[in-house]
């Protein structure tokens, strides 16, 4: 119970369900305070207080477990390394993944509890030979099936959802203020837990230090300004950049790439963030995995959490090449990291999920997550490990303009 209105109602309709209930909330830092600024951040004394006044109209046991070593472990710090090595991580899926189906999961397992019933909006099916599959919610809006694609096989069949067949958040709401709880209309946490004021470069120059300027290039290597530290850069941002001046042909220029091995960002047109190829050998299953996997199947692939979906490919394949996140040498040519478009790196021999969207995606970075779907149900997910632009180095975009997945 995190201290909010939908694992209040969760709680609630799970004890009505005719479950034996105990509410448990997640304490992830040892210092509670510095994960709220103002109203916003979540994991708070005020958030474990207010998850203890709703279990205890419920009428059911509350405790509190303490997860912060392992959250630091597994969410903090991976969130620094991942940026560190010029990826985009999602904090909220490694939660998921790392803590509260893994620890979370393992402690109330291992304690005799047959399941972990949260708040997420997203439903769980089981089709004829009784396997259990993860499907969106019926309140699309609210649909979290996205950060919950990271879910295996074992984990659904120890996981519930009970808002997932709610048609809508103001129905939620509603419920909760009739059951008496306060936190009926408490507003949703949209920020990252640990960095409550959404400023984070600034968080990642406070943990791991300021880094030396280094040099904005185009595609080709010209140079074209300068950075006090490539840490904290995102693909498709634009702001932030202070070039003085637009490109030769008059148009913006957009972060492309952040290669920390040399301490350089590449910009380029917003065409240039178009991408037709998407792979990461770091992917499971969510329930069953196809019977041929290696064969190309249609499927739809979304690579934000409140992003559409788009029309895709996907299989499993040998990863053909050895690649290591890195920049351009003195000549201007990639070294490592960079191969006419290609951004990130596969180990060569490995097993990637690729996924060919049928339109460019726009944006994407290693380190999101792409989650594929067929008609509602989460088929998989990977960590992007590299990505292939759908434009040329040198070549100018021409007819499709890449998806909005943002």
């Amino acid at each position: 119970m995190s201290g909010g209105v939908d694992s209040a109602v969760a709680a609630a309709r799970a004890v009505e369900a005719g479950h034996d209930v105990v509410g448990v909330h997640l304490a992830l830092s040892r210092m509670p305070g510095t994960l709220r600024t103002g109203s916003r951040g979540c994991c708070t004394i005020e958030d474990s207080s207010d998850a203890q006044r709703a279990a205890n109209i419920i009428g059911i046991p509350y405790y509190v477990w303490d997860f912060s070593e392992r959250f630091k472990l597994d969410v903090v710090d991976d969130f620094i390394a991942e940026y560190e090595a010029g990826r985009t991580p999602n904090p909220c899926m490694r939660c998921n993944e790392r803590i509260k189906f893994a620890a979370l999961l393992e402690k109330a397992l291992d304690l005799g509890f047959d399941a972990v019933a949260t708040g997420h909006y997203a439903t769980i099916l089981t089709d004829a030979d009784g396997n259990r599959e993860l499907h969106r919610a019926s309140a699309w809006a609210k649909d979290q099936s996205y950060v919950l694609g990271v879910l295996t096989a074992e984990q659904l069949a120890h996981s519930m959802f009970p808002l997932g067949a709610t048609p809508s958040k103001a129905l939620v709401r509603a419920e909760a203020a009739e059951r008496g709880f306060s936190v009926a209309n408490k507003p949703d946490s949209h920020d990252i837990c640990f960095i409550p004021d959404g400023d984070t470069r600034g968080w990642l120059a406070d943990k791991v230090g300021t880094q030396p300027g280094g040099e904005i290039v185009e595609r080709d290597g010209t140079v074209v300004g300068s950075h006090d530290g490539a840490r904290g850069f995102t693909v498709g941002q634009r702001r932030g950049l202070h070039l003085g001046s637009l490109a030769e042909d008059g148009r913006r220029r957009f972060v492309l790439e952040v290669k920390p091995a040399t301490n350089t960002v590449v910009v380029g047109p917003k065409e240039a963030l178009a991408i037709g190829e998407i792979a990461g050998s770091r992917f499971t299953w969510a329930g069953l995995a196809p019977e041929h996997p290696e064969l190309a199947f249609e499927c739809e692939v979304q690579i934000r959490a409140h992003a559409d979906p788009v029309p895709a490919t996907a299989q499993v394949v040998t990863a053909p090449v050895v690649m290591a996140s890195g920049g351009l040498d003195g000549a201007g040519v990639p070294a490592g990291g960079s191969v006419d478009g290609i951004a990130g790196g596969a180990v060569d021999g490995a097993r990637e999920l690729v996924i060919r969207p049928h339109e460019p995606l726009v944006g994407v970075s290693p380190g999101q997550t792409a989650v594929v779907y067929i008609g509602t149900r989460v088929l998989g997910q990977t960590t992007i490990d590299r990505t292939v632009s759908a434009v040329p180095v040198g070549a100018v975009s021409a007819g499709r303009a890449p998806a909005d997945a943002s």
